[in-house]
């Protein structure tokens, strides 16, 4: 009986402060300094000057198009999903800065993302009390209280495997960019050597293939030119969106040597063969960590068949 009341306590207690924490950030606070800069900040860079109107979901839906069927459907809900949830972040002030430079790096939008998360963990919510059904259907289990449990750990759980899932993805592509924009740097160097000026030698590197990386570059320079930025400010802009400093410092080092042709060939060669040094050491870093994880793999591999050669004897052992 005691047993019974102490859990009953506990799970009221878990579901009031799960009812108290959704109730706080859902309802209208007083804001702090920081989040009301990073509001203003969020606002600005989405060329605003008021807060979205709550048709904006639905503005959003209706740019999903006219699909019918099941996907248009559930297309239209992902769409207003991720713009309520888009407008409920930009409200609070949460920027998620280093998340938004990954999604840009992946071509994916901030509101079809967050949509995913929601919709992932409303799926989660489910997913828990499915699998205790399963479980008690086959004789296991019979607490009232491990559902909710399973229906809160898997709704937290889909809720962020999402931002793992953007976190490794953009982690291997901004690597492949690094080594892109190394080599890019060489090719800038080169054309520079060649007579050309700094505008037509960035230009011209990037239409040398037809990578995503150099579409990327071709397309931040010619969004240059129709903006009246510089080149390098360009450059700097996508180091900033993508999460690459390299471009940023790039863009720095550009600025203060634009007018000098030898200066600027000379920090560009440079800041390639950094590039590269720093790429052979992260290679040989992840080349060394997966030697010793082959080596525990062997060593355990010994121990096992050690192990399948010893038990037997010891088994006859021990029965004499």
């Amino acid at each position: 009986m005691s047993t019974t009341l102490t859990t009953t306590v506990v799970f009221g207690a878990v579901l009031g402060l799960g009812v108290f924490a959704l109730v706080r950030a859902l309802a209208p606070t007083r804001r702090g300094p920081v989040s009301t800069v990073a509001r203003i900040d969020a606002l600005r860079s989405r060329g605003a000057s008021h807060v979205p109107a709550p048709q904006t979901g639905r503005a959003v839906a209706e740019q999903a198009g006219p699909a019918g069927g099941l996907s248009g459907a559930l297309a239209r809900v992902q769409a207003r999903t991720g713009a309520r949830v888009a407008e409920f972040y930009l409200l609070k002030g949460w920027e998620q800065r280093s998340l938004r430079a990954d999604l840009a790096l992946l071509d994916r939008t901030w509101e079809q993302f967050l949509a995913t998360k929601v919709l992932l963990a409303a799926t989660g919510l489910f997913f828990g009390p499915f699998l205790f059904s399963l479980a008690w259907m086959l004789g296991f289990g019979s607490s009232p209280v491990v559902p909710v449990w399973l229906a809160l750990v898997f709704a937290a759980l889909f809720f962020f495997l999402p931002d793992l899932e953007v976190r490794r993805d953009a982690a291997a592509r901004r690597r492949d960019f690094r080594r892109v924009v190394a080599a890019y740097l060489d090719l800038v160097a080169m054309s520079l050597a060649g007579g050309r000026g700094l505008p037509e030698a960035l230009k011209a590197a990037s239409e040398v293939s037809d990578g995503w990386a150099l579409r990327r570059i071709r397309t931040a320079l010619a969004d240059a030119r129709i903006t009246g930025l510089s080149q390098w400010q360009a450059l700097g802009r996508l180091g900033d969106q993508v999460g690459v400093d390299e471009l940023k410092d790039l863009s720095t080092s550009l600025a203060l040597v634009a007018d000098d042709g030898a200066k600027v060939r000379a920090s560009l060669s440079a800041r390639a063969e950094t590039m590269r040094h720093r790429e052979l050491a992260e290679i040989e870093g992840s080349a060394g960590e997966k030697s010793q994880s082959m080596l525990i793999a062997q060593l355990l591999l010994c121990m096992g068949f050690l192990v399948f050669l010893i038990f037997p004897a010891g088994m006859r052992v021990f029965q004499v």
